[in-house]
């Protein structure tokens, strides 16, 4: 397809971006930890870290790591919430040409045992409060080493002492583990501090990150990621958000809320990757869904950017302390992982002044490929234009695209697209096209500027009476009703069109009736787009990105 989208790029954000201006994540990562070594890097409960310190950690975890054996290319799961361990522990896996393997610290023993045992990890940095899941199944893993961390070892007494006597002994978020021979986290940095390092040759297309789709379509799969990968979605995310971070003064520090968990891609790159690369700080929030205590922790800072997903904007601004956080200094907020809808946008930017830029992305893009230029100032109903460098294409079922103005399967291609799934050559040629773009498997259509609109997953359409419902613009039009919090769409068999809408509704006033829903949602979608049922619920199923799960709602078989 003609990049038509590049005419309608905002001043100052380039068509290209060079993919090889770094040889591998390690040297964007040492580029700031000199350069920005007396500036914090991020902040934990009020405790900052700065550049220079993340970079002597990383560096003696890594030489603990090359000590036990551990050669490049093998692999190390990270099994951590949002703590300092985490940014310390990766860039110490990636200076020793390891490969990251992220795990999701909520996985049950079965899930953890089949990411460790596809991916064939060597060792696992984990944090205790995970640490008997792991026991649960290690014997039957080729994991060798075990490195645990805790929640206040880097606070520094008596912070650190009280956080954990709070985790263990208050809030019991250690249940009993025993894994005799695991190394502590601070043991191994103490080990790896009187280490000689030796920096290895990492290439630009050697493996940087295992990172495993997020289970919402099937058997979850390693998307391979290479430091090419990396650093270019570093860069082309860079510019893109240029034209926002540009308004902050010369002089102030870029402080970045790192909500999102760390171990899923969007904040693995948008928010850590990049806020590193800029010199930023970025703020730890290891649960958002603990409202107040994320609240909390905002207000000690001015905050200038806010990657997040839907569910949390709303979320926040249904708080009654949201107003305790100083939203006036927010230069960029980027909404992505789900929709963003219409009314939570509107909200967000008549609260904070600041738009939420809808973005979209797969860990199979690393994650980044399609954004909304962050200098707007209105919610545009798209996912934005292409990135720098990154093409598209509209495809039919074939593969072939599909002619101007008719929605089709999104394909991209460019060079923050992964290699292929990790040892899954089969899975890997399904979703790539002849000439190599990467199907996507969601539907949109784009417009005559390049904008692309998202019309749904092929998998999640509902076909009722031969006509296509997408389930988004049902949830879409439901949650504008101000008695709606959350709505969710999906289709269930019907003896009379084949498939009904059914949508799941959490109420935010108690006294929202099914029937007053009903005449809402008549006047707004048309007949065979209108629920044929309704269920209230207290909440729904999400991924800890928080993505709902519409798949948890569908009836079994």
């Amino acid at each position: 397809m003609e990049r038509i989208w590049l005419a309608n790029y905002p001043a100052g954000v380039p068509a290209e971006i060079d993919p090889d201006a770094y040889a591998n994540v390690p040297q964007v990562l040492e580029r700031s930890f000199t350069t920005f070594a007396e500036k914090p890097a991020y902040a934990f409960m009020g405790r900052r870290t700065t550049y220079a310190q993340w970079g002597q950690q990383s560096r003696a975890l890594a030489a603990y790591f090359q000590s036990i054996g551990l050669k490049p290319g093998d692999r190390v799961a990270v099994m951590m919430p949002n703590v300092p361990q985490y940014p310390a522990t990766v860039a110490a896996i990636l200076r020793a040409g390891l490969v990251v393997v992220n795990v999701n610290p909520l996985y049950t023993p079965r899930e953890l045992e089949h990411q460790l045992k596809d991916s064939g990890a060597a060792a696992i940095v984990i944090l205790e409060n995970f640490a008997h899941t792991l026991q649960q199944v290690i014997g039957h893993t080729a994991v060798r080493h075990v490195v645990v961390a805790n929640m206040g070892e880097t606070l520094g007494f008596p912070l650190g002492a009280l956080v954990n006597y709070v985790v263990r002994r208050r809030k019991r978020l250690v249940p009993a583990w025993s894994l005799p021979d695991s190394v502590g986290w601070t043991q191994a940095l103490r080990l790896g501090a009187g280490l000689a390092f030796a920096p290895p040759a990492i290439g630009a297309e050697d493996v940087a990150l295992l990172q495993y789709t997020g289970g919402t379509t099937g058997v979850a799969k390693g998307a391979t990621l290479t430091h090419r990968n990396i650093v270019a979605n570093i860069l082309q995310s860079g510019a893109w958000y240029g034209p926002a971070l540009r308004q902050l003064p010369k002089d102030v520090q870029l402080n970045t809320v790192c909500a999102l968990p760390l171990y899923h891609i969007f904040a693995f790159t948008v928010v850590m990757m990049l806020t590193a690369y800029e010199g930023g700080m970025m703020i730890l929030v290891p649960n958002p869904r603990d409202l107040p205590a994320t609240i909390k922790e905002l207000s000690r800072y001015d905050v200038h950017s806010f990657p997040a997903v839907n569910t949390l904007f709303n979320a926040l601004l249904h708080h009654p302390d949201f107003d305790k956080v100083d939203w006036r200094k927010l230069k960029l907020c980027v909404g992505g992982g789900m929709s963003v809808q219409e009314a939570v946008a509107q909200r967000w930017l008549e609260r904070t002044g600041c738009p939420i830029c809808e973005g979209y992305g797969l860990s199979e893009t690393s994650p980044s490929a399609i954004c909304n230029p962050t200098n707007t100032d209105r919610y545009s109903g798209t996912i934005g234009m292409p990135l720098p460098s990154t093409e598209l294409a509209l495809v039919d079922d074939d593969g072939r695209e599909v002619a101007r103005g008719l929605p089709g399967e999104i394909a991209l291609r460019g060079p923050q697209v992964m290699r292929g799934y990790w040892n899954r050559p089969d899975e890997t040629a399904a979703v790539f096209t002849p000439d190599g773009f990467l199907r996507t498997g969601d539907v949109g259509e784009i417009d005559a500027r390049g904008y692309v609109k998202i019309i749904d997953r092929k998998k999640d359409m509902i076909l009722v009476s031969g006509f296509n419902v997408y389930p988004n613009e049902v949830e879409a039009v439901a949650v504008m009703h101000p008695g709606v919090l959350e709505a969710a769409a999906i289709g269930v068999p019907d003896e009379h069109s084949g498939e009904a809408v059914k949508l799941f509704v959490v109420r935010r006033t108690a006294t929202l009736t099914e029937q007053q829903l009903r005449d809402f949602l008549h006047e707004q979608l048309t007949g065979y787009k209108r629920p044929r049922f309704i269920e209230f619920r207290d909440e729904l199923p999400k991924t800890p990105v928080g993505k709902i799960l519409r798949r948890e709602l569908r009836p079994p078989g």
